[in-house]
C-alpha cells in the first residue's frame, strides 16, 4: 500500500473474517515510500465463499487491486473501491467463466487505453479506402496479437517504461505523417499504411502484455484466458473505430445540409492535438525511467 511519508502507513487494513484467526502476527516493510505486509491466516475448509473487507478504504480516494491465487494455480481478480470495499473470494472457475472476465478484461482495457486509442484514430484520419483501412487495422491486430503472446507466456522480455515511451512516439510519428499528407507530401504511412501499423503494432503488444502481466493469468487456463484478452481488446478496437466512423458519417450529412466553411487551418488542428499529448507523453515517461 502507499505511504504517506515519514515512513507513516495508508490507513486502510485488511479485515478476514473472524473464523480465520492470524497463524502469523504482521510483518511489515517500508520501501520507496509503499507499505509491504505479510502474514498467514487459517480458516478451516478453505476461504471459497468468504468475504474480504478492506477496513478504512471508504475514507480515502484510493482503489484496492485483490489477486487471489489459488493452490490449483488460478486466480481470481477484483477492483475494490471506497463504495465497495469488500468481495466474497469464489470458487476456482470454469473455463467459460475465464474467458468471459478475460474478454471484459481486454475491452476494458482498449477502451481505457487512450495512447492505444489515439494511435488508432490516427491511421482512421489517414488512410483513405476502405480496403486500404482493412488491410491497415488488420495488419496492426496481427501484429499486437504476437507480441502480446509472445510477451505474456515468457518468449520477449522488454522492460515496460521505454515500450510505453515508444509507443507514445508512435503516436507522435503517425500524426506528423497526416499534416505531411495534408501538405501534399506523400509520407511513409500514407504509401505502406499496413507496414507502419503491423510495425508500431509489435510494439503496442507489448503495452498490452504488460498490463495483462499486472492482472495475472490463471495457471490451468493460460490458453483461454490470453485468447480472450486477445478478443476484448479486439472488441474494443471495433467498438472504437465502429464510433468514430459513424460520427464522421453523421457530421458529413449535417454538412450537407447545412453547408458550414471553417477556417483553413482547421484541417490542423487533430493532427496537431493529438501530436502534441503523445509529445508530452513521449517527454514524460522519458522522465520516468
Amino acid at each position: 500500500m502507499p505511504g504517506r511519508g515519514d515512513s507513516l502507513r495508508l490507513g486502510i487494513y485488511v479485515e478476514f473474517p473472524p473464523d480465520a484467526p492470524n497463524v502469523t502476527e504482521p510483518r511489515g516493510s517500508m520501501v520507496d515510500n509503499a507499505l509491504t505486509e505479510r502474514w498467514a491466516v487459517r480458516r478451516t475448509g478453505g476461504m471459497t465463499g468468504s468475504t474480504i473487507h478492506i477496513a478504512g478504504l471508504s475514507a480515502t480516494m484510493t482503489d484496492v487491486l485483490v489477486r487471489v491465487e489459488r493452490l490449483d494455480g488460478t486466480t481470481q481478480v477484483t477492483r475494490l473501491t471506497p463504495s465497495a470495499p469488500s468481495f466474497v473470494v469464489e470458487a476456482a472457475p470454469r473455463a467459460m467463466q475465464v474467458a468471459a472476465t478475460y474478454l471484459k478484461l481486454g475491452v476494458e482495457h482498449i477502451l481505457g487505453g487512450i495512447d492505444h486509442l489515439l494511435f488508432v484514430l490516427a491511421l482512421l484520419i489517414l488512410v483513405k479506402g476502405r480496403r486500404r483501412l482493412i488491410w491497415t487495422v488488420t495488419a496492426f491486430t496481427v501484429a499486437h496479437s504476437l507480441t502480446l503472446a509472445a510477451a505474456t507466456l515468457g518468449f520477449v522480455h522488454v522492460p515496460g517504461p521505454p515500450v510505453e515511451a515508444a509507443i507514445a512516439l508512435s503516436i507522435v510519428f503517425v500524426a506528423a505523417e497526416i499534416i505531411r499528407s495534408r501538405q501534399g507530401e506523400a509520407g511513409l504511412t500514407e504509401r505502406y499504411p499496413w507496414v507502419v501499423a503491423f510495425t508500431f503494432g509489435l510494439l503496442h503488444g507489448l503495452g498490452f502484455a504488460s498490463a495483462l502481466n499486472q492482472i495475472g493469468l490463471p495457471q490451468s487456463a493460460i490458453p483461454v484466458a490470453l485468447l480472450f484478452f486477445n478478443v476484448g481488446v479486439e472488441i474494443g478496437q471495433l467498438l472504437f473505430i465502429a464510433a468514430v466512423l459513424i460520427v464522421v458519417a453523421l457530421a458529413r450529412q449535417v454538412i450537407r445540409r447545412v453547408p458550414v466553411t471553417g477556417p483553413a487551418w482547421a484541417w490542423r488542428v487533430p493532427p496537431y492535438a493529438i501530436g502534441s499529448v503523445a509529445a508530452f507523453w513521449v517527454i514524460q515517461r522519458i522522465a520516468a525511467f
